[in-house]
């Protein structure tokens, strides 16, 4: 018994080991889209859809169907017959049993629709909704890769917002100590290393900030990535490689093509859902037909016989066909039909509405990244400045030709400058993103059939 405690405990403690990964971006989007919770179930939606088209086309081919059937009747019905047919006396009633006590009875029945409006329109809307989970799987994988993108952006960016906070920490630390042996010894006033003091606390609170905004942050990348928060992840590109591998500007020149757009083909399967309930409705006005086969065989008596060798089994069979003519319904079918129709013509609406959007939310891409451009090369000519500033005032501070307030705000300026530089090579990373999401770019196809 302890050997197989110890054996399950084993088995228990491999299986919840912790995994490693190590990902690039490109490695972390291939990743998640196999591994991702969402596109994981968009694609049994997809499965899903398969099934019921099928469910939908047997309906129209032949079906069969066998029953089983034994009785036992506990009191036999009985029936009067006139009494004079017994040698009686007219006017009186003789009782007697017609059925067997026992009987059984097997058959199968063969049917087989013949024609149905609807089913035709069921089988129409069964590949519309195909097509439907085949946009919506791609319209998910989509959003998982922005979502990845920006995830592994949003990760770096703190990672070296927390370089960039210790490094500025550990220099400003070294300032501190030496401008506090300076004051020690009568060269400098103590307001110099008060001020010093004040940047280093703000340093460490900001260093504290980003270190749990990286633990956030890698945690939204491994749900993004479908791994367990418990695995180590690591990353290997940097914030400056990828900002730079998404410095193309011509894609804003790239023409919006609706056909290819997620949401516009998901709009259209709407819209295509919506015609199809009204034809649906309209087919319901037509009859039905449908046939059938029926071959049964039958056994009865008064004691239970029947897997008997001798006992006797009396064949039967039967076939036909059913027409239903719907002729009046109290205009209830009428007012289905309008129903439909009203729907269908809202979703026309919707469609017409949702390709403006698709176009205004393309304008704003565009926008969006021009100026992510834009900042990005505006931040980092500024950062260059704002550096060369800092180290001017840090050489003067120490020659005794500034004040700590002029060393102060020359190094809240170059902080201030680094953070916008780090957020403008994560705006051009997301804002690519955005922009590559509504030119379906790139195309996540599906050949499922």
């Amino acid at each position: 018994m302890a050997v197989m405690v110890f054996a399950f405990a084993k088995a228990y403690s491999q299986q919840t080991e912790p995994k490693t990964y190590s990902f690039s971006l490109e490695e972390a989007i291939v990743h998640g889209l196999e591994n991702n919770y969402q596109t994981i179930n968009a694609k049994t939606e997809i499965a899903k859809a398969l099934k019921q088209k099928w469910i939908t086309t047997a309906t129209g081919l032949p079906q069969i169907n066998g029953t089983v059937d034994y009785q036992y009747q506990i009191i036999q019905p009985v029936t009067p017959l006139p009494g004079e047919i017994a040698g009686g006396e007219p006017g009186t009633f003789v009782p007697v049993t017609f059925s067997p006590k026992q009987s059984a009875n097997l058959s199968a029945t063969l049917s087989q629709l013949i024609f149905d409006g609807s089913y035709i329109v069921a089988l129409e809307a069964s590949k519309t909704f195909i097509d439907f989970s085949k946009n919506a799987e791609n319209k998910t994988k989509l959003e998982v890769r922005k979502g990845i993108i920006n995830a592994y952006g949003a990760v770096l960016l703190t990672q070296e917002n927390i370089a960039i906070i210790t490094s500025n920490r550990d220099v400003l630390k070294t300032n501190l100590n030496e401008t506090v042996k300076i004051y020690e010894n009568g060269l400098t006033e103590e307001e110099n290393v008060e001020q010093l003091r004040i940047t280093l606390a703000q340093l460490e609170n900001q260093l504290n900030n980003a270190q749990r905004q990286e633990s956030i942050a890698m945690d939204m990348l491994k749900l993004a990535l479908g791994i367990d928060l418990k695995d180590s992840l690591t990353l290997t590109e940097n914030l400056d490689s990828i900002a730079l591998l998404n410095m193309t500007p011509a894609i804003v020149n790239e023409s919006l093509d609706l056909d290819k757009n997620a949401d516009y083909q998901i709009a259209f399967n709407f819209t295509e859902q919506r015609r199809l309930e009204y034809k649906l409705e309209r087919a319901k006005y037509l009859p039905t037909l449908s046939g059938f086969v029926n071959l049964g065989t039958q056994s009865f008596g008064d004691d239970f016989t029947f897997f008997n060798n001798n006992n006797r089994w009396f064949a039967q069979s039967i076939t036909g066909l059913s027409l239903n003519v719907p002729i009046f319904s109290s205009f209830g079918r009428k007012a289905s039909v309008a129903k439909a129709k009203l729907a269908w013509d809202q979703a026309n609406v919707d469609f017409t509405r949702t390709q403006e959007e698709i176009r205004l939310n393309y304008e704003m891409a565009q926008a969006n990244y021009k100026n992510a451009v834009d900042n990005y090369m505006t931040s980092k000519e500024n950062l260059r400045l704002a550096e060369r500033i800092e180290n001017k005032n840090n050489i003067k501070f120490k020659e005794g030709l500034s004040t700590s307030f002029d060393l102060r705000q020359a190094q809240t300026q170059l902080y201030s400058t680094q953070s916008q530089y780090l957020q403008s090579l994560y705006s051009l990373i997301t804002e690519k993103a955005t922009l590559e999401t509504i030119l379906n770019t790139p195309q996540f196809t599906n050949t499922q059939n």
